[in-house]
């Protein structure tokens, strides 16, 4: 029996534009065949979300595009661009 499982992947890009620059990722799988964790790698796993998209993983969630709140545009704070995929994998 084949049960389906789900891959996270949550890319923090430069910009809201997909084809922007990957500044973070974090990884979660629930396949359980890897475990992932937080600055396991010095390379990002795609050099925009384009290239996820390309790699067969679905966008399901962005972020919503929030202005800088007036005087704070050069605050240092979180990182604003997240984007989320998923993979569904057959085990």
């Amino acid at each position: 029996m084949t049960t389906t499982r789900q891959q996270v992947l949550v890319l923090y890009l430069d910009t809201s534009a997909l084809d922007s620059k990957v500044v973070g990722w974090a990884r979660y799988d629930g396949t359980g065949s890897t475990r992932p964790t937080t600055g396991d790698s010095d390379e990002p796993p795609y050099e925009t979300g384009v290239g996820a998209l390309e790699d067969g993983w679905r966008l399901f969630q962005a972020a919503q595009l929030v202005p800088p709140y007036p005087g704070a545009e050069h605050a240092t704070s979180f990182l604003k661009h997240e984007f989320f995929f998923e993979k569904l994998v057959s085990q």
